[in-house]
Parts: C-alpha cells; structure tokens; sequence
C-alpha cells in the first residue's frame, strides 16, 4: 500500500524551493561582499566630505 500525500503540502514545498533556488541565484548575481560594502560606504562618505569642504554660506 502506498503513502498518503498532501497535495496542498507539496504544492507550498515546491513552491518553497523554487523560490529558495532563485534567491541563492540572485544573491550570487547581484550580492556583495561586506569588503565591498564597506568600501562603497568609505568611497560615499569621502565625496559627502569633499563636497560639504566646498560648500559656501551666503546669506543674501
């Protein structure tokens, strides 16, 4: 005799591990590492800085 399956069950499994399968995709094409991260972060906060050095207060 065989074993009883859920349908709905392994409907939302199969779901599950599709979804899972694109997500390790994506995070493989479009992730970073925490190195570049951190410099992506380090290289914004030295331009906020250039561009606030050069900032002029008029008051007119």
């Amino acid at each position: 005799m065989s074993t009883v399956i859920n349908l709905n069950q392994f409907r939302k499994q199969k779901a599950r591990a599709t979804k899972r399968a694109q997500a390790d995709e994506n995070s493989v094409k479009f992730g970073r590492t925490k190195t570049q991260k951190d410099l992506e972060k380090a290289e914004k906060a030295k331009a906020k800085a250039l561009l606030d050095g050069h900032k002029t207060d008029h008051i007119e």
